[in-house]
């Protein structure tokens, strides 16, 4: 909040949304309010299921001993592990490397790489059986490895924050399990790369498949979390650029964010997913009906996707409030993707989003169904038209009947804002750096 002079009194320009507001207060109050720390910042009442109950207000109430600027992975592992569950602020200056010595810092017990390939070439090895062997071992070992080094496990009462424009973390896996209350916000966060990727012979119908580890965020078992005015991205390693071993992509990369195993009261808002192609999962099981049902209450608006491939989100059993985002398929995606999953017992309720689609196609892929669930599909745009992606995804997806009507409506919401503003109000505040 900025204060300035005006009739004899402070006039303090309000930022709410980055909307300004112009509201006439003393000077102790425009004094307070300009000082401010972004970092101190609380989830506004009703903004998304985040904010249902006690709210989600991170590391607000934060001593001055629990207020750490770090710049290194190393100083910001041990900021999490300091003072337990205390309220801890942690801002993040510039761009910290979790992998700042490369992966080959990781490898051990003679894993290589070609060696790897030429063990568990299909032609050799075959699609009967999952590789085993030294080779296989020593990648166990290695993954183990950078299991450790880049995995940080955030706790409970803690508000991570980038400072500035250009802060974040490159190939870190942020762990938010088992605890409770957590913002994170204004960070630029690249998916941590998986140095040993498994190659599972059986896999994809027994023609095999690269399979890797690590998410960029994980939200597992954990009420009241806020990821706001975030970006995230594949960075310097697109998914375009790796290589391809046994005519398969050699996949480096799992989630950017997912929210899984019991999760509740989450609001993501306002933030990028660039480049990617597993973006969300929201329930990562269909097994786990006892651990989620009645959870995975989360809430998605104001963000923008752009070169996405699928899951944003793919859904099971969670009552998912999304609305009010933009999401651009790319040309070379137009074939083979999808936004929404709908998932066993998913509840998603999808309003007021803008969706532009390349030339070509189909609208029907919006929409995917993995289960039978019924879900709202309501007042969203596809290129500036109002469309009704159930009856278009019914009549242009053969086989896969969807069924509208969630059985429920969202009632924590902000300013719902027209889709067809949408594009420029969430390409213009979205994002890292872009909090005000």
């Amino acid at each position: 909040m900025n204060a300035q002079r005006w009739h004899g009194h402070v006039m303090a320009v309000a930022v709410v949304g980055c909307t300004t507001l112009a509201l006439a207060v003393t000077s102790t109050t425009a004094q307070a309010q300009s000082s401010r720390d972004v970092a101190r910042q609380t989830l506004p009442a009703n903004d998304g299921w985040a904010s249902h109950g006690t709210g989600t207000t991170g590391g607000a109430a934060a001593d001055a001993e629990h207020v750490y600027t770090v710049t290194t992975w190393a100083e910001f592992k041990a900021a999490l592990a300091d003072g337990g569950d205390a309220p801890k602020i942690i801002k993040v200056k510039g761009m910290i490397d979790a992998v700042s010595e490369g992966c080959d810092a990781f490898a051990t017990g003679g894993y290589d790489l070609q060696q790897y390939l030429k063990d568990y070439d299909p032609a050799v090895w075959g699609n009967d059986e999952v590789a085993s062997g030294p080779q296989e071992d020593a990648r166990v070992a290695s993954a183990a490895n950078q299991d450790s080094a880049i995995k940080a496990n955030i706790p409970s009462n803690t508000t991570i924050v980038g400072v500035g424009k250009n802060s974040g973390i490159l190939g870190g896996s942020l762990q938010i399990k088992g605890v409770s209350n957590v913002i994170l916000r204004n960070l630029t966060i690249e998916a941590p790369l998986d140095c040993f990727p498994k190659w599972d012979p059986t896999d994809d119908n027994n023609t095999g498949n690269w399979n890797s580890e690590y998410d960029a965020v994980v939200v597992y078992g954990t009420d009241h979390v806020w990821i706001d005015h975030n970006t995230f991205t594949d960075g310097r390693y697109p998914d375009s650029e790796r290589p391809v071993y046994f005519g398969k992509v050699f996949q480096q990369h799992d989630g950017l964010t997912d929210i899984v195993r019991g999760s509740n009261y989450v609001t993501v808002s306002w933030n990028r997913f660039q480049d990617h192609d597993k973006n969300m999962l929201i329930g990562n099981s269909d097994s786990t009906a006892a651990l989620d049902s009645g959870k995975l209450k989360v809430t998605m608006h104001h963000n923008r996707f752009e070169g996405i491939l699928q899951r944003s989100p793919r859904v099971r059993f969670g009552q998912v409030d999304v609305y009010n985002n933009h999401y651009v398929v790319t040309e070379d995606q137009k074939d083979d993707y999808y936004i929404f999953g709908v998932g066993i017992s998913s509840q998603l309720h999808a309003s007021d989003n803008a969706i532009s689609l390349p030339a070509g196609a189909k609208v029907g892929k919006v929409l995917k169904k993995w289960n039978e669930a019924p879900l709202t599909a309501e007042n969203n745009y596809v290129n500036g038209k109002l469309t009704d992606l159930i009856a278009v995804h019914n009549a242009e997806i053969p086989g896969e009947t969807l069924q509208s009507g969630a059985g429920w409506t969202p009632t924590l919401r902000t300013k719902v804002d027209s889709p067809k503003a949408v594009p420029g109000i969430v390409g213009g505040r979205a994002g890292a750096g872009k909090i005000c």
